[in-house]
């Protein structure tokens, strides 16, 4: 009893430190007509902190991260190779989604698995995208794999196909902002030899070179900062204007070598998009001044 009294107590003043860092936060969403989630926290520490990070946020292109795990999984048991040769055919393509590799090959192409989750992840690619989920046996097995080692706060129930198909589709891809960091600080760790050595190299090389979102988690960071993040955008409604997904979630490595991982989930925005980009590049830049300062 003495020694869970003493975690409690203990877990009380690490969350009284960060009461600062939480006010600076809501500050400055305070003026922001967005609905935002984060999680942030420091690797190997219990220095936490969330703001609607029980709450769902749509997924969107995150999922992209979730859906090369699972490939990167079954690499390992010898299911798939990176070394093997993906024919991607015509009527793989996906026209008027974004997609590199059909903007560079638009009769098709063949390519090494390797090539098409640097691809998928770095470049955001839907075709590419798509074309894994079929090779690992689509959404339902990403959201299987997760559940199955306790991710109970997300669900993944489409492709990029099925899901830009129809604006409200994309709510059924969700996540919540502590789940999301919690995958993320996992797989960091590798946590129960989630993945082989090269396996969990490859995928945090990847996000380190992921190109999308420059403006996001990076925006306000120093040029030299690594950052292996993965982002997600929904475009803007038709009708409306609103911005139903502008994201950003990864590991951010501080200059004296620790690192932090934060989920910045901005949803219902109506400040536009290079506005709802800052909101993410605001609350990193706090969050690394706090840890950088050793809080």
């Amino acid at each position: 009893m003495f020694i869970l009294v003493c975690l409690l107590g203990y877990s009380q003043v690490r969350a009284q430190e960060m009461e600062p860092l939480r006010s600076q936060l809501l500050k400055l969403l305070d003026s922001k007509d967005a609905r935002v989630g984060l999680a942030v926290q420091r690797v190997g520490s219990d220095d936490t902190l969330s703001i609607n990070g029980d709450a769902r946020f749509p997924l969107q292109s995150v999922f992209k991260f979730h859906i090369a795990v699972v490939v990167l999984h079954d690499v390992d048991n010898r299911r798939l190779d990176l070394e093997q040769a993906i024919t991607i055919s015509e009527n793989d393509l996906l026209p008027g989604l974004y997609s590199p590799i059909q903007d560079r090959y638009p009769d098709g192409v063949t390519l090494k698995l390797r090539e098409i989750l640097a691809y998928t992840v770095g470049l955001s690619d839907n075709v590419g995208c798509d074309v894994l989920l079929r090779l690992i046996g689509g959404p339902e097995r990403v959201q299987c794999h997760f559940r199955e080692r306790g991710y109970a706060n997300m669900a993944i129930a489409f492709n990029e196909e099925v899901m830009q198909s129809d604006w409200d589709n994309q709510s059924r891809n969700w996540i919540t902002p502590k789940t999301c960091n919690r995958t993320l600080l996992d797989l960091w760790a590798n946590k129960d030899g989630w993945l082989s050595e090269s396996s969990h190299a490859f995928i945090w090389q990847t996000m380190k070179e992921t190109q999308t979102g420059q403006q996001r988690l990076r925006g306000h960071l120093p040029r030299e900062t690594v950052v292996a993040h993965k982002t997600g955008y929904s475009g803007r409604h038709p009708e409306t204007g609103v911005i139903a997904a502008s994201n950003d979630v990864g590991i951010i490595v501080l200059p004296d070598g620790g690192a932090f991982a934060i989920s910045v989930l901005v949803s219902d925005s109506r400040e536009g998009p290079e506005n709802s980009e800052k909101i993410i590049a605001e609350l990193a830049k706090a969050c690394w001044d706090y840890f950088q300062a050793g809080k």
